[in-house]
Parts: C-alpha cells; structure tokens; sequence
C-alpha cells in the first residue's frame, strides 16, 4: 500500500525559488475507514449464489478467531444482512455530525440500507441516488477500529463494484460461486473485474457444494462438485475451500443467526470457521509479498513525482511526460488505440496541480492546464517509467 505519512498535503508557503507543490490526498480511504486494518468485498457476479449468506457466516467465524469484525451490507436494492444477523426492526442511529452509528448483533457491527428504511419499503431509486447511499457508507459510518471489514457486494461487475475499488482501498476479495457452469461462468467475469483494477483476489469459495444426508451419510452433488477448485487452479488464485448444501444454513438463516454460532460443531459451521482461517493466512501471504503498488510517493522542488517501488527501483516523472503519456478518452481513440492528443498543444512549462489514489490501482492526476480525466495505473506508471530507461524527466521537452 501508499505509505500514508509520506503522502502529504504540500505547505502552505512554499521555499523560495521552488514551485508549489500540488495537493497530494494524504489518505487512500476516508478517514471513517482509517481505522480498519483489512477490508475484503465479498462478490459473486451473479445473485442466487449464497453471497450474502458467506458473508454473515464469514464475518462471524472471524469474530469467533478473536477479530473485531464489521459488515457493510452494499447491496441497495435488494439488503439481507438486517434478515441474516436477525435485526428485526432496528435502526441505525444517526448523530448530530451526521454519522451512522451500525447495529450490533451476534458480536458484529454492520449497516445497511435495510437499517435505515421500513422492512416493507422497496427501494425505488435510479442509480445515482443509490451511489449516494454507497458513498456515505464509505465515508459517513462509524466502525471506528477493527481488524476486519466485511463488504457484502451486489451482483455484478456495476457501479458499486467500481466506487468500491476506486473509494475504500480493499485489501482483496472473496468471489463466492457454486458448482454449476452458469454460476462459474459470472464468477469467473466477477474475478476479472477485480483483477483489472489491481484489487487481490483473496480467494474463490464454493458453495452449496454437495449434500449430505444425515440418514444415510451419503453425498450427493445437487449442483454438481469442484467447480469452484478447478476455477481457482485454472485462474491461478487460491481455493479457499467448500460450504456444503445443509438445512442447518438455511434454518440459521431464517432465524437470524449464523450457523456458526447456533450450531458451531456442525458440518457447515467447521467449514466456515476452515474458510476463514485460509483467509487470514492468504492476507498475511499478501502482506508479505511485493505488489506492483508504490510503498511511498513524494513531489520534488522541481515538480518531478518521485515514486518508490516495493522492488526498491525509484522512478522519477516530470508533469510533461506524464500529460503525454494520459491513456483517457480525450487523449486516446478508444477504437483504434491512435493517439489524438495534440503533443504541442501541452505547455513546456505543465505542472501537476493534484494526485490523488484511486483505489490500490493507480492515481488521479490533476494538470495546471485543466485536464484531469486520466486514471494512471500502477502498472502503467512503471512501465513508462521503464520504457523511458527510469529517467523520464530527461526527456520532459523533447517535441
């Protein structure tokens, strides 16, 4: 991740003789995520997979392993946590500073649209009132410190998914799935969308995977088996394991309470508690390894963006060379790929005004001649960087 100290607004005045350092966001997640250590959306891609239903019983596993665990119900129109966690007709509170308050059932803390509403009350808006409510989940909840946050994703690779990745700087995903073709077909789709914007997949969970029954103890593959291992190997990314087909899921469920807790030796309740310790392993696996996500980022006197590699390679880039090398609809035919952007139309003299992080992908540039709609990628800023010999400031007047 962003070293956050090193991240700093610029001073208000200046050395004199240098430029204006541009206002650099000093936080990648608002300051009411600032105290979460981990915060892992889990997606499926499509509904009627049992998303909702790993994530109650996840966040609950979790909390049993000794975590302070919170859960965002993100699905808008359609929430089942408040059903899940057996809230009834509780609502969160709202303080004077207009801070959500979540409700707390079986240990875990959570919000969702179904908190704030009538149990009987749809919720009939257009998108861009839905967004709002996502933004002030992001931005206006109070979990205060935990170790885990939990994000219960709608179905899909939309809106929600995106401002997600873009707004709360997730440390990975959880892609839930079951056996059958179709369902692994839109998980896979799901996967992909993670992965372009630079969010880990943490892993694949299959679900519903096989019943057994408790009479005869034989096992029976309603949805048919291993789809969800044989995704994961094939797509390179961790299995971290199998939920079977139980009643007892489906009973805690109605009841409002995990199968965790209401019948923790049971078959399902063990493979819970197994999913959740493959997680915490793959997170620590994930700390421990080197992405391509700059460990720190400072803005010289002379305007060049320094930024620090988890490799230990520093690359340098002027403001000119970064205005050239804008990838966004303005500057780049989306079609053909051909370059539109008029090179002398840039001033010599270009300066970056702002940056801020977009998600753990990339950053958000802001230029002194007004243009802002570009999102550089990580991957893409080191490899101008490479393909300009790791000196991209020496060439920032070529024309």
């Amino acid at each position: 991740m962003l070293n956050r100290k090193s991240v700093q607004s610029a001073p208000t005045d200046p050395p004199a003789g240098s430029r204006t350092r541009p206002n650099m966001s000093a936080r990648a997640v608002p300051p009411s995520l600032a105290g979460v250590k981990h915060i892992v959306a889990v997606a499926s891609g499509k509904g009627g997979v049992g998303k909702s239903t790993v994530s109650a019983n996840l966040a609950y596993a979790l909390k049993e392993r000794g975590f302070r665990v919170g859960l965002m119900d993100a699905d808008i129109y359609g929430p089942s946590q408040p059903g899940m966690l057996g809230a009834g007709g509780d609502k969160a509170s709202i303080t004077l500073d207009q801070k959500l308050t979540p409700v707390s059932r079986h240990g875990i803390d959570f919000i969702s649209i179904g908190l704030l509403m009538d149990e009987d009350t749809p919720v009939i808006w257009r998108a861009p009132i839905a967004m709002k409510m996502i933004m002030q989940f992001i931005g206006a909840v109070e979990w205060g410190e935990r170790d885990y946050l939990l994000i219960d994703l709608p179905p899909g690779t939309g809106d929600v998914q995106l401002t997600l990745a873009q707004q709360a700087s997730l440390t990975g995903a959880v892609i839930v799935t079951t056996p059958q073709d179709v369902a692994l077909g839109v998980a896979k789709k799901g996967l992909k969308m993670f992965e372009q914007v630079n969010v880990p997949v943490l892993g694949v969970v299959e679900n519903m995977s096989g019943f057994t029954c408790k009479h005869c103890g034989e096992t029976t593959a309603i949805f048919k088996e291993g789809g969800g291992k044989a995704m994961a190997a094939r797509l390179e990314v961790p299995f971290l394991g199998s939920i079977p087909l139980d009643p007892e899921i489906m009973m805690s469920g109605d009841q409002g309470v995990p199968v965790v807790q209401s019948a923790g030796e049971s078959v399902p309740a063990k493979a819970f508690l197994a999913v959740a310790e493959r997680l915490q392993e793959e997170i620590a696996r994930l700390k421990a390894g080197s992405r391509m996500e700059p460990v720190n980022m400072e803005m010289a006197d002379d305007g060049v963006l320094s930024i620090e590699w988890p490799d230990g390679h520093v690359s340098r880039h002027s403001a000119y060379n970064l205005r050239l090398a804008c990838t966004c609809a303005n500057c780049i035919d989306e079609d053909s790929g051909r370059k539109i952007l008029d090179s002398a139309r840039v001033p010599l003299d270009i300066s970056i005004q702002e940056i801020k992080p977009v998600g753990r992908y990339g950053l958000s540039i802001a230029f002194s001649d007004q243009h802002s709609t570009g999102i550089y990628t990580f991957d893409h800023l080191r490899a101008i960087d490479e393909g300009s010999g790791g000196n991209t400031e020496s060439k920032s007047f070529d024309v």
